[in-house]
């Protein structure tokens, strides 16, 4: 379990540049949309935004891991087949982060109907002039449609229970925080960090290794 946390982490690292691609607007608008308040005022709206986010996400995780366990269990199907999925989806997100596939963009349109519910909620929450006010506008923001994070649900579904599955989407959360809690010459040079060759190729091949191993795992224990 330490392994898929640590992997989820990373995930959400190197993976967190497309999350400034698909929030760097939204993360602009509510600086503007923010009173005329002192920096740690909003730097301290900014944790509490993200403290939301990571509890939709960490909700989510939890509702598809037991859910992937009890559908697995009524269905009479061993778990082991729940790992041999994760394994494919981290070898998934592994070429995505490599940036030898984009597919995982895809499932971002399946996501778009519900954000379409959720999005006017979040709008009434506007102006963010209170700290309550952004954890809420955060757990809004934990739905925004994203192919990472669906992907990375993917997995939590099959974690096999409802502890890893919040933990793994916990995990992942943690990881997006460095992109999106930094600002100016500290967020440029990071993000060139995450954006050399060798450094994204190292990560993916890490993820792609543990993805191989994974599946060679749960393949063992369904032939033995």
């Amino acid at each position: 379990m330490t392994t898929d946390l640590f992997a989820a982490l990373l995930i959400g690292f190197l993976g967190s540049s497309h999350c400034i691609v698909m929030c760097g607007g939204i993360i602009a608008a509510l600086q503007l949309a923010m009173p005329q308040r002192s920096i740690g005022w909003k730097f301290a709206m900014q944790l509490l935004l993200s403290l939301g986010r990571l509890t939709t996400y960490a909700l989510l995780g939890a509702l598809v891991g037991y859910f992937g366990m009890q559908a697995m269990a009524l269905a009479g199907i061993s778990l082991i087949w729940l790992r041999l999925i994760a394994g494919l989806l981290l070898l998934l997100m592994a070429l995505y982060i490599a940036r030898l596939w984009f597919g995982l963009t895809v499932l971002e349109r399946g996501g778009q109907r519900l954000w379409a519910l959720i999005r006017p909620l979040s709008q009434q929450i506007m102006p963010l002039d209170t700290l309550p006010k952004a954890y809420l506008y955060g757990l809004c923001w934990g739905w925004l449609p994203c192919g990472l994070v669906y992907s990375t649900l993917g997995w939590s579904l099959a974690s096999g229970s409802a502890i890893q599955g919040a933990l793994i989407m916990l995990f992942f959360g943690l990881g997006t925080l460095p992109a999106l809690l930094t600002f100016g010459s500290l967020a440029s040079t990071l993000s060139k960090f995450k954006n050399r060759p060798a450094v994204r190729y190292s990560a993916a091949g890490i993820l792609a290794i543990y993805g191989v191993y994974t599946i060679f795992l749960a393949l063992k224990r369904l032939v033995f």
